[in-house]
């Protein structure tokens, strides 16, 4: 039989484990959220994280071979009809009025793997900036990317084997780290020229 001392420990250890745990819990955030950062770099977010694809050239790729230089992300496919082409247009011109000389990558991540090989990527590419590069990979290394940063993607039936890839359409900008910075709004080009010159 316990004594009521021991009694009374057993029923302050609990709160008192789950008080610690707590602490600790908010520790972690607090110094995720306030601990310093290089100069211009971005909060911490839930949005990207690393990655395996295969590029236009049909070489394994990483987030971290596009460390460097700051990146926009657009997710999409080449049997797209509108939104896709339209996009990396916008994007080559922001690019051309930027310059040449500025180092900026852009990725065009495939969310239809099954069809967009390398060589088709690369084919499809090469009517935009050159500073465009397709990515695509097998369908879970694909998806495990699509998760990671928040794309919505569905494959819609079409006629007969035909189909088309409901998809977000967000442009995302990344620091020289791969960090996802926001999302990039090409309305006004010479504002999003100057948001992503911030991270040269």
């Amino acid at each position: 039989m316990s004594s009521p001392s021991s009694s009374r420990s057993s029923r302050f250890l609990l709160p008192a484990l789950l008080l610690a745990i707590g602490a600790i819990l908010l520790g972690a955030t607090a110094w995720m959220t306030l601990a310093p950062r290089e100069p211009g770099a971005p909060a911490p977010s839930a949005i990207g994280g690393p990655f395996k694809l295969i590029s236009q050239e049909g070489k394994p790729v990483t987030e971290a071979d596009f460390k460097g230089t700051p990146t926009l992300l657009f997710f999409g496919y080449t049997h797209c009809p509108d939104v896709c082409p339209t996009t990396l247009f916008e994007i080559s011109e922001l690019l051309k009025g930027m310059g040449k000389d500025k180092k900026v990558t852009v990725l065009f991540v495939s969310v239809d793997p099954e069809r967009d090989t390398p060589a088709i990527m690369k084919d499809y590419t090469s009517s935009f900036d050159p500073r465009i590069v397709g990515l695509t990979g097998d369908r879970p290394s694909v998806d495990a990317m699509l998760k990671a940063y928040r794309v919505y993607s569905k494959k819609v039936p079409g006629t007969g084997d035909d189909y088309n890839m409901d998809h977000s359409a967000i442009i995302y900008l990344m620091d020289k780290q791969m960090r996802f910075v926001n999302a990039l709004n090409l309305d006004k080009p010479e504002v999003a020229a100057k948001e992503i010159a911030r991270y040269l």
